[in-house]
């Protein structure tokens, strides 16, 4: 029986492969745990040898409604021949199932290899891809899925981090004082960029959700997708120094304007944004700790070393967003 805290504990191979079943799936039984933590993602073999992709989702995260409109932006991506993997429909052109409790969506299997991002000609490509995304989702918002805000990717994680037993009693007031500093910094860069537009995202643009092939790149997981600004879905693909990011952003921006404007107000944002994820992504871990996979997977979570470093971290953070923006070089 799966409980809020163990959410996938009844999810065994007899439950994934009577999913397959009830949306007409025969499967011959080869099941492959791919790497997920949020939700649990199995590469399925199916009779006639293809293979298929099954997410099932992590229960109480999504409405049902704000996951159909996920699938429905990326089936409006596809639709306009833009790389991205929509689901597969069944059943009067369903996209979302429910089998034994679980909600679950099939997805077609798409190759390729995790690629390095660099070099002017990859940058373009990329600048050209989000750049086309950008322009659909713009085209209107989403209704039930949320906004990157400063409260829900600053505020709230980092007070529930601060209410909860994982930092160090002998580093919490230190934690406390920096965050609060970092948070104060993210709202003077915001407060910089002034009015920004909103519109739908990827919201989780990193090389590991994305796979490139020789057609090209294509994103394979848009389970983070919301509303934010443009800059979210460039940020992240940015390593290295100032100058060397600074390049990257031109070449990025140069294959992004092919397609969609850039309003360069939001390089005050860059840094701030990046912030507000090194906090969200511990009060993530933090608010995931009871799912067995968790402790597993980042076992060094709740030792001293690792706050320690979230500390000098966030204080590297707080002078970055008290510098300029980086130019273009």
């Amino acid at each position: 029986m799966k409980t809020e805290l163990t959410p996938f504990s009844a999810l065994s191979p007899d439950i994934i492969l009577n999913a397959m079943d009830s949306v007409d799936l025969a499967s011959d039984g080869r099941l492959l745990a791919l790497n997920s933590y949020e939700n649990r993602v199995y590469q399925v073999g199916l009779e006639d040898k293809t293979q298929v992709v099954t997410k099932f989702y992590r229960p109480h995260r999504w409405s049902t409604a704000a996951i159909l409109e996920e699938h429905a932006f990326t089936q409006a991506l596809a639709d306009n021949e833009i790389p991205v993997v929509p689901p597969l429909r069944f059943h009067n052109n369903q996209s979302l199932h429910q089998s034994d409790g679980f909600r679950f969506s099939v997805f077609p299997k798409q190759g390729g290899r995790v690629p390095e991002i660099e070099g002017r000609d990859i940058l373009e490509w990329m600048g050209r891809f989000i750049g086309r995304i950008h322009a659909v989702g713009a085209l209107q918002p989403f209704k039930d899925r949320p906004t990157l805000s400063i409260h829900s990717f600053g505020d709230e994680p980092s007070q529930y981090l601060l209410n909860s037993t994982f930092i160090p009693p002998d580093l919490l007031e230190t934690y406390k004082s920096v965050i609060n500093y970092a948070l104060d910094g993210i709202r003077r860069c915001f407060d910089r960029a002034g009015l920004i537009a909103q519109l739908r995202l990827h919201g989780d643009c990193y090389p590991g959700n994305l796979l490139w092939t020789d057609d090209g790149p294509h994103f394979v997981d848009f389970d983070d997708s919301r509303m934010g600004p443009a800059i979210q879905d460039l940020w992240m693909l940015l390593s290295g120094s100032r100058e060397e990011m600074s390049i990257q952003l031109k070449h990025l921006l140069t294959g992004y304007k092919t397609f969609y404007h850039f309003n360069t107000n939001e390089l005050h944002l860059l840094e701030a944004l990046r912030t507000l994820r090194l906090i969200h992504y511990s009060a993530w871990i933090a608010k995931r700790w009871d799912d067995p996979a968790f402790p597993k997977a980042f076992p060094w979570f709740d030792s001293a070393r690792y706050w320690q470093d979230r500390i000098i971290e966030l204080r590297e953070q707080i002078a970055l967003m008290n510098e300029e923006p980086i130019g273009l070089y």
